[in-house]
């Protein structure tokens, strides 16, 4: 090979980042693509289209031309409604608000910290993969506590430090979709979800919950953080090597107001789940069901309906006793600059809503979304592509798009009101093709130069390294993704093999 000539893998990540960067942001994409749904809708409805709608028995759909009079005002008189009906902007907003105070005031930050620096050394990269993946219920957080907090730890115990930056990485990104609690992600891919599955069958999504995957994600925190661990000890450490590097870490513990503080806030989340369980388990509860067994009760009732206010609640209250504790929040002034703060954070998610909003409604809108689904069921039927392979299929198409476009909200928006129906028609779950969509995208979250916090791992690793650029980190992650993305494939075949529910309410068939 001639000196310099770059090798097949390192063209590759090349080829994904040029290709990647030439992507417009995802305002403008969705932008573009409502654009293109009112031009396709205005070339196929001439050649009258039709099908029987899945969910109405003798009811026909046609494609309907939303560049017509009818339809130019229909977009004009909606633009508003699409924006503000988008699933996930309200939820998302109201979650974050307890999330926000809960981050700003340091309290994830001292958990993260805390648990990690409190783990036996032997059990230390299993600790910091789990505390990753448990990251994901403070949203973006752990991408910035935990990656350098591992390799200070690894350097600290004399092993490799980006052993444990590239161990809590993986937890963070690669297992960005396990965790034990509810947590936004939930949030926001599930009302996207639930807003596909209506296109075909409205009476079912209404039926849908935000938890819908709880079951198996909570189960996928114990695997992943198995996975995890081996790997770093296994395969990465010992390519990494000896640790050279002259950069000495010393770790100092938690404050003692953090201790308090921590101690205080567990006392409030307890009295918390205490009146919440006491709205939802006793007899006659408000927030109980009246049909069925308890169970049914609890499933199909006011409470799993309203997990969005009690997540927020239950990120709220201890946040801002540990916030008073410590002296981060002195008055309701601060309490209202700190929501401010997230609301701030959170402006490029709404102007992205708004676009992404316009795309969704005028795909509804225009019927394409129901026709796509009944024929592109019908041609996976023709090529007999069901069951597992259909599932493995789909989690493989979702991978490689998830290397060009690190958003996870931009991705299922737009996949969701495709592949939502599409596979309700081949008689599997909106719930199944949400858990499958997100082993995709988080697997390969870990080896995308385009994922959002792609360039501050790289600078976080070159305090240690130098060199370290796109290619060493794709390298040295690439193990993760593969394990993870094999493992977690192989534990939803298992799952589906054994029939076993997704979530409260969350059935592998439709």
């Amino acid at each position: 090979m001639a000196k310099g000539k770059k090798g097949f893998f390192q063209r590759f990540l090349d080829f994904v980042e040029a290709s990647g960067n030439k992507l417009p942001h995802p305002v403008t994409l969705f932008a573009i693509l409502a654009l293109i749904v009112l031009l396709l809708s205005a070339a196929f409805q001439p050649l009258g289209i039709s099908v029987e709608h899945p969910g109405e028995e003798g009811s026909t759909v046609e494609i309907k031309n939303l560049l017509s009079a009818e339809g130019i005002q229909y977009i004009f008189s909606s633009l508003t409604d699409n924006f503000i009906g988008f699933a996930p902007l309200g939820v998302v907003l109201v979650t974050m608000l307890g999330i926000g105070v809960a981050e700003r005031t340091g309290l994830i930050s001292a958990l993260l910290r805390g648990f990690v620096l409190s783990v036996p050394k032997r059990f230390i990269t299993m600790g910091l993969v789990f505390a990753g993946i448990m990251s994901s219920v403070a949203s973006d957080a752990g991408y910035v506590v935990l990656p350098p907090l591992g390799a200070m730890i690894f350097a600290a115990l004399g092993r490799h430090p980006l052993a444990g930056l590239a161990a809590a990485f993986a937890g963070v990104s690669g297992g960005f979709s396990a965790n034990l609690l509810l947590s936004g992600t939930d949030v926001l891919l599930g009302e996207l979800t639930i807003a596909g599955a209506a296109i075909i069958d409205p009476a079912y999504a209404e039926t849908m919950n935000i938890a819908m995957n709880w079951f198996f994600i909570a189960a996928s925190v114990f695997v992943l953080t198995f996975i995890g661990a081996w790997v770093t000890e296994r395969i990465v450490e010992p390519r990494l090597g000896a640790y050279n590097g002259d950069q000495k870490e010393k770790l100092d513990g938690l404050q003692s107001i953090e201790k308090k503080g921590l101690i205080w806030s567990g006392v409030a989340v307890f009295v918390a789940l205490v009146l919440a369980l006491l709205l939802v388990l006793p007899p006659n509860a408000p927030l109980r069901g009246t049909e069925g067994d308890l169970m049914a009760q609890i499933i199909q009732s006011p409470f799993m309906s309203s997990l969005v206010p009690i997540i927020a609640i239950l990120f709220f209250v201890p946040g801002l006793v540990y916030g008073i504790v410590t002296k981060s929040i002195r008055n309701d002034k601060d309490v209202a600059a700190q929501m401010s703060d997230t609301m701030a954070s959170m402006g490029m998610f709404i102007v992205l809503a708004f676009t992404a909003g316009q795309f969704v409604a005028f795909f509804n809108e225009s019927n394409m979304g129901l026709v796509l689904g009944v024929y592109g069921a019908e041609f996976l039927d023709s090529v007999n592509l069901t069951g597992i392979p259909l599932i493995v299929t789909f989690i493989l198409i979702t991978a490689v798009i998830n290397i060009f476009i690190g958003s996870a909200t931009a991705k299922w928006a737009m996949m969701a009101p495709i592949f939502v129906p599409i596979m309700m028609q081949m008689g599997y779950s909106p719930e199944l093709t949400q858990m499958a969509y997100r082993i995709a995208d988080s697997s390969t979250n870990i080896i995308s130069p385009l994922m959002t916090y792609f360039a501050i791992i790289i600078a976080f690793a070159q305090k240690y390294d130098k060199k370290m650029g796109i290619g060493t980190l794709v390298s040295v992650m690439v193990p993760y993704s593969m394990f993870f993305l094999i493992g977690w494939t192989i534990m939803l075949i298992i799952w589906f093999l054994f029939g076993i529910p997704l979530g409260p309410g969350g059935p592998l068939h439709y």
